[in-house]
């Protein structure tokens, strides 16, 4: 993602808008292309949207982008690989680091890869379905890191114990907790808590200095309920129940 972000930096404004016009998620496209909506509702909505010729720009972008009527599917997934500035890569890249480490040594590439994939696309679906007239490109992996992060919440705040090389376990080696333990654990609930929260505190009060863009927190909650709800069905290892069974 970083690599990314530095060669578009190589390229001119006009090709860089094209690739982000191309690769980004535009909710205004997939509601033309599949949800059956016509692009002269979406631009009578954008007209309606501002005065004195405030939607003017957005007008002009939606007209840009609902030209040709494709809904370009890809964009569901590559989204994720672009960014808006080196604060957004850098965060979600470290968020990456610390999340998606654990899940790629316990499940594997393939499965990893599996999660973030689906993550990034039940993101860019909530979003757009929340969001289906907007024409602003969506882009950033933090639908993607939000899975992960769901993910590792079934594991990482699991009781210690020892692994059966008669080692303290790492917390990706822990059996999964079952959803009722999930339900009892004091620190998995905070962990949740405090995610929405921050969702909640960067999504509609946006601290003034401390987000260079919109967050776009609708995409959050997508990744991180498709995080949660797939990774039983990904997890190589059993539950804490299952673990114990003679």
């Amino acid at each position: 993602m970083i690599a990314i972000h530095a060669l578009r930096l190589l390229l001119s404004d006009e090709t860089d808008f094209e690739l982000l016009i191309d690769w980004a998620v535009i909710p205004a496209r997939w509601a033309v292309a599949y949800g059956g909506v016509e692009a002269q509702e979406v631009l009578g909505a954008l007209k309606r949207a501002g005065t004195s010729g405030e939607a003017s720009p957005f007008v002009a972008l939606g007209q840009y982008v609902l030209q040709d009527e494709d809904g370009r599917p890809w964009t569901a997934v590559t989204y994720a690989l672009l960014h808006g500035s080196w604060s957004h890569v850098l965060i979600n890249s470290i968020w990456l680091a610390a999340f998606g480490t654990p899940i790629a040594r316990r499940c594997g590439a393939a499965r990893f890869f599996a999660l973030a994939v689906l993550s990034a696309i039940g993101g860019a679906l909530l979003y757009a379905f929340m969001n289906s007239l907007q024409v602003i490109p969506m882009i950033g992996a933090s639908a993607a890191v939000s899975g992960m992060m769901a993910a590792a919440s079934w594991f990482m705040f699991a009781p210690a114990e020892w692994h059966p090389e008669g080692r303290p376990a790492m917390p990706h080696e822990r059996p999964r907790e079952s959803l009722s333990g999930i339900v009892r654990n004091r620190q998995v609930l905070i962990f949740l808590g405090v995610w929405f929260a921050a969702n909640y505190l960067f999504g509609f009060v946006q601290p003034m200095g401390v987000t260079d863009a919109s967050v776009a927190w609708e995409a959050h909650i997508g990744g991180f309920l498709v995080g949660l709800g797939l990774f039983p069905l990904l997890d190589p290892l059993p539950t804490r129940q299952t673990r114990f069974m003679a």
